[in-house]
């Protein structure tokens, strides 16, 4: 079975950077659309950034032009970016396919943005 981790959290102030890793037990990163997601304190999960196998990542509107995911395929890795973060980025992240079927949910990372 296919397993997610993803580290790279910590604690930063408002407008600071982090940068989330996502690597996986399998080479699914060139074979499935990817996708970061975040979940809050009592919310739903919900999804960050989408990227293809090819093409264009789709961000949501709350972290367009601060956020950016890429992709390194010989280190096996998944990326997220996050610049001029915001005390509301506060989650646990986590890394999957953008589509059912999923793969097991790792632990997640937790980012804290607070002065």
């Amino acid at each position: 079975q296919v397993h997610m981790v993803e580290s790279g959290g910590g604690l930063v102030q408002p407008g600071g950077s982090l940068r989330l890793s996502c690597t996986s037990s399998g080479s699914i990163f060139t074979s499935r659309a990817m996708a970061w997601y975040r979940q809050a304190s009592g919310t739903q999960r919900e999804l960050v950034v989408s990227i293809p196998r090819r093409g264009s990542p789709d961000y949501a509107d709350s972290v367009k032009g601060r956020f950016t995911i890429s992709k390194d395929i010989n280190r096996n890795t998944l990326y997220l970016q996050m610049d001029s973060l915001k005390p509301e980025d506060t989650a646990v992240y986590y890394c999957n396919t953008q589509y059912y079927p999923y793969y097991n949910w790792g632990q997640g990372t937790q980012v804290t943005v607070s002065s």
